[in-house]
């Protein structure tokens, strides 16, 4: 399930391109406004992600 706290990042400028983030107790959900679309992962997979960029 999708939680309804939504995160928006801290370096979007004003539109709706902006990339927003989301957390529960196993999945990091990341989403934009203009795609309305949901990608869900692991923790594991979203902190991999964050190492290697």
């Amino acid at each position: 399930m999708i939680t309804d706290r939504w995160q928006k990042s801290s370096y979007c400028q004003e539109g709706d391109a902006c990339v927003r983030i989301s957390a529960d107790s196993d999945k990091i959900h990341t989403g934009s406004d203009a795609a309305r679309t949901v990608v869900t992962v692991s923790r594991d997979a979203f902190t991999a992600l964050l190492k290697s960029l």
